[in-house]
């Protein structure tokens, strides 16, 4: 079934930013059976639903590129994404990143999606709070981000049977296991390491990472 042009204005106002089923149903309000209509919508492709009751609007209505930063951000929350996806931003790692990870404060989750799969790694509020930058994007949207420094923390931390007990190791660890271009990290970074220190997890291995970036 197509839809009416009157319905296709209705769904690009969201742009490509996820929203939920009550908002759906509420700019459907002239339709007896909304849920039907939403169904409908699905079956034709111009709504992707990213889990139950959150949904996007199709690449193929509104012509724009879906951020999966965003869609991560809205997924599961409170979160910021972080690890590879942070560092393949910021330019850190070579590497081309598939899965969408972020930290959040909630339990641990994943989410196969079909716009790709998220994982959440959890981690207390103290460490949480840490180190997170808003990235603005053509003043249409934002979302929440690690800082180049907290990324390299989150990856430390969430990586079980990590340990690097000397800078050397720290070292190795980054420029041939990660492939991250030391020069390119800023100092000011270290602050925010020094953070994730005092938040008291994995200290010993932070305090390496902290000792490498500043000498």
């Amino acid at each position: 079934m197509n839809i009416k042009r009157g319905d296709m204005t209705v769904l690009e106002q969201f742009g490509i930013v996820p929203f939920d089923y009550i908002t759906l149903k509420n700019v459907l309000g002239g339709y007896r059976y909304p849920g039907n209509k939403v169904s409908k919508m699905e079956q034709s492709g111009e709504l992707i639903r990213l889990k139950k009751g959150l949904f996007v609007v199709s690449p193929k209505m509104h012509r724009m590129t879906i951020s999966l930063d965003l869609i991560a951000n809205h997924l599961y929350g409170p979160s910021y994404v972080s690890f590879e996806n942070a560092l393949s931003f910021y330019g850190l790692i070579p590497e081309r990143v598939h899965n969408t990870r972020s930290m959040t404060l909630k339990r641990a989750r994943s989410f196969a999606t079909p716009l790709g799969n998220f994982d959440y790694i959890s981690a207390p509020q103290d460490y949480f709070r840490i180190g997170i930058r808003q990235e603005i994007v053509s003043d249409s949207f934002a979302y929440l981000i690690a800082s180049p420094g907290k990324a390299i923390c989150d990856l430390i931390v969430a990586t079980p049977g990590l340990r690097l007990q000397s800078v050397k190791a720290m070292q190795i660890y980054l420029e041939e296991d990660l492939r991250i271009e030391l020069s390119a990290i800023e100092k000011s970074e270290t602050q925010i390491i020094s953070a994730c220190i005092d938040a008291g997890i994995k200290k010993t291995e932070l305090t390496q990472l902290y000792k490498l970036l500043e000498r």
